[in-house]
């Protein structure tokens, strides 16, 4: 389970419980005691409340569970949440599925081995030395690149017409030109192929992140000026010169 679907969880819990609460409080007798079957009036504010409960509960359900989120636009996505959040909304994109399950766990993948990596080079330097910091420096430009393939990637879902594309990929029309047709394919192949390349390049991110603890973990000592000639090191610097220029 996500931490999204955690979030969920937890907030219908809390929903729960407030209304569980509410009710309580106003149809226990030891506080304001409204009583079904009693008054005419008490019995009309118990029945509406049960029935208001009902509701609340019914409705929230739903939202939290079944309604799909709302997208944020692309151009006021900041924080790792943010892209997590604008991901999901387009999970029940059944073409896609797969690739937006895939570009989620990269999303926790990176974030963890963020953490890793933090702690390995405060295990073996202080963070006054210039070897921490062009450590730190070339995981933020890493980062950067991941997040850009992620912003690409939502930019294109946000295009993307799932029933457009299935009345492409299945399409028997003879009113169309097989020519127009196989353009129309070619189009909607582009989204798929653009994507997966996105997804790909950020696996490679991940692999290099990797190799990057390892190696570091491995240090006995090392010099500023050693730095560049690690094999991970330099793998990664051209991963991001070749990417850098990238039209997204």
């Amino acid at each position: 389970m996500s931490s999204l679907d955690g979030t969920k969880y937890i907030k219908l819990l809390g929903l729960i419980i407030g209304v569980a609460a509410i009710n309580v409080l106003v149809l226990s007798p030891g506080f304001i005691g409204v009583e079904l079957g009693g008054s005419p009036l008490e019995t009309a504010v118990g029945v509406t409340l049960l029935f208001a409960s009902v509701l609340v509960l019914l409705y929230g359900s739903y939202t939290l569970l079944f309604r799909a989120p709302v997208a944020l636009p692309v151009k006021q996505i900041k924080t790792h949440e943010d892209y997590v959040a604008a991901l999901n909304h387009y999970r029940r994109v059944k073409v896609l599925a797969q690739d937006i399950a895939l570009a989620l766990r990269q999303l926790d993948r990176l974030q963890k081995k963020k953490e890793t990596l933090h702690e390995v080079l405060n295990q073996r330097f202080e963070a006054t030395e210039l070897s921490y910091a062009k450590f730190a420096s070339v995981t933020q430009e890493v980062e950067k690149l991941f997040y850009l393939n992620v912003r690409s990637i939502l930019n294109r879902l946000h295009v993307f017409d799932e029933k457009e594309y299935e009345s492409v990929l299945h399409s028997k029309s003879t009113q169309l030109s097989p020519q127009i047709i196989q353009e129309r394919r070619m189009v909607y192949n582009e989204y798929m192929t653009f994507i997966q390349n996105s997804l790909a390049t950020n696996e490679e991110i991940l692999l290099k992140l990797d190799k990057l603890i390892l190696e570091i973990s491995r240090l006995d000592s090392l010099e500023p000026g050693d730095i560049e000639a690690m094999p991970c090191m330099q793998e990664i610097d051209s991963l991001i010169k070749q990417t850098k220029y990238y039209k997204q």
